[in-house]
């Protein structure tokens, strides 16, 4: 009634007036209702992509062009859509041949001699066939696992004259005291399981079928010890990584299932950090069940110098406290743009965005066919990268109020923006990559395997794995086989004084010759 009364006291022209804001408030209600379940729709359609659709961002001007929903025009259709043109050099350059590639040399090679039956070394005029020469093909022959018994016969003497004194020659040293794995053991089941990624009970039935019985604890209990045994490689690529001042991190999730004081279905991290100089590039993997910024500072310590990284605010805090500058990912920054262009089917911001990123690798490109020194690289990029990342913030200001901030088009910008700082950082060093792409292929492999075994089921399990995956992908990095390296390794590390350096065993040190031996 009193509502009722305010209004009978009111002129026609308040009433109008009146009527009209509240019609405006409504339509303004409506419309934040419909941007807020056109964003909802959109991140809907880009968790679909992200489920289902292809992971490649290559050839994003010919991307499907599906009706999931129309990516934000710009405004006004004022900005002409650029594209990055692609330039095909034929001339001067080498063919590659077609064909199967030859075998290695290094292989060992068995020769079977083919030849005529006696009667058909006669020739139809009655004279004998003279051999003038031989024809040679190779095929690739492969024999499976072989699986021996190493009898260790300790000689035994004694003294027949005073028949007190009996000598018996030394056990030799083993990486598993007491255990029947020998170091070629060790070594098959370590890479089987991490380079391979074949569970261990897996292994369990191959090794069944090869007529031995080791049970899945058993091999599990070899793995764990076997880390023990290399852990002195891994401490040592740990510090090559803190000694140099250029590092890449990234981390991905991992399920421990008996971790203390944790749910089965609770998710852990594996940290993966790349560190040291180029010739001695080292890989370490690092567990923790927590993804705080502490993480980074247990595993590089007193590290100095550019991290490359993703927009994780861990870092942020992590760098805040040292003496670190972080070097962000233009491959992140692109990713958000180009989810939309798989997706939209007219060109708007995210195409013009995506072509304006392909720029600055089409500088990164020209870098690396052209092997630009550290300093003909930093010239580079101040000269032609410096201008194309002016324009592309200047484009980011002008687009940022013009889209809605919760849209994927709005989120894109906005992380390259707040992450401005950090992406334009590579530009200060010609030793600094574009982007953190080195951890991501680098953590690639873990992930692969864990598609395999799915979880770890301890703490113990799950460290063990730490330090295998590192010393396997740094062996990789520098094209070391990693069963040989294995089993030198574990058969050398067992006879090394307390005090002996491991230096000579890291892989980038390694004699590559001598490996082959075992």
């Amino acid at each position: 009634m009193k509502t009722l009364k305010n209004l009978q006291d009111k002129t026609p022209e308040e009433l109008i007036s009146l009527v009209n804001s509240l019609v405006e408030n409504y339509e303004q209600k409506l419309q934040q209702r419909d941007t807020f379940i056109d964003a909802l729709q959109q991140e809907l359609q880009l968790a679909k992509l992200r489920h289902y659709g292809r992971k490649s961002e290559k050839d994003l001007d010919g991307a499907i062009q599906s009706d999931l929903f129309d990516e934000a025009i710009a405004p006004n259709n004022s900005d002409e859509i650029e594209t990055v043109e692609a330039s095909i050099t034929v001339s001067s350059h080498k063919r590659k041949k077609s064909g199967r590639k030859p075998l290695p040399k290094d292989l060992p090679r068995v020769q079977q001699i083919h030849d005529l039956a006696d009667n058909e070394k006669v020739c139809c005029c009655g004279v004998e066939l003279t051999q003038i020469g031989t024809e040679t093909s190779e095929q690739l022959d492969i024999i499976p696992a072989k699986v021996q018994v190493i009898e260790h016969v300790r000689l035994k003497y004694a003294c027949k004259a005073c028949e007190e004194t009996i000598a018996t020659a030394a056990a030799p040293k083993l990486p598993i005291p007491k255990s029947i794995a020998t170091p070629g053991t060790l070594a098959h089941v370590l890479v089987s399981k991490y380079k391979d990624h074949l569970p261990l009970y897996r292994q369990e039935s191959i090794f069944q079928r090869m007529g031995v019985d080791i049970a899945r604890n058993t091999l599990s209990n070899w793995v764990i010890k076997a880390a023990d045994v290399v852990l002195p490689i891994y401490q040592r690529l740990q510090q090559n990584i803190i000694d140099y001042d250029i590092a890449y991190a990234d981390e991905t999730r991992v399920q421990v299932l008996k971790e203390p004081g944790r749910d089965a279905t609770s998710h852990s991290y594996m940290w993966t950090v790349i560190g040291g100089p180029p010739d001695k590039r080292s890989i370490i993997y690092h567990y923790d069940p927590g993804r705080a910024h502490t993480v980074i500072e247990d595993i590089l310590l007193d590290f100095k110098g550019y991290l490359h990284c993703d927009g994780f605010t861990g870092y942020d805090t992590y760098a805040a406290d040292h003496d670190v500058q972080l070097i962000g990912c233009w491959m992140h920054g692109r990713r958000r743009f180009a989810e939309i262009v798989k997706m939209t089917k007219s060109k708007g911001l995210a195409h013009k965005a995506v072509a304006l990123i392909a720029k600055l690798y089409k500088y990164e490109k020209h870098i690396k066919e052209n092997n630009y020194s550290v300093e003909q690289t930093y010239q580079y990029r101040i000269e032609q990268s410096k201008p194309a990342l002016d324009t592309f913030k200047q484009w980011l200001n002008d687009n940022y109020h013009k889209v809605s901030p919760k849209s994927p088009i709005g989120k894109a910008i906005k992380y390259c923006i707040n992450q401005w700082p950090k992406l334009i950082s590579y530009l200060e060093d010609g030793r600094l990559e574009i982007d953190n792409g080195l951890s991501e292929r680098t953590i690639k492999p873990f992930v692969i395997g864990r598609k395999n075994w799915m979880f770890s089921t301890s703490i113990a399990g799950v460290k063990a794995g730490q330090i295998i995956y590192s010393i396997i992908e740094t062996c990789a990095a520098h094209k070391i086989e990693p069963y040989a390296y294995f089993r030198y390794v574990l058969t050398t590390l067992p006879q090394m004084k307390h005090g002996d350096s491991a230096e000579s065993l890291l892989p980038f040190n390694i004699d590559q010759e001598l490996i082959k031996k075992y």
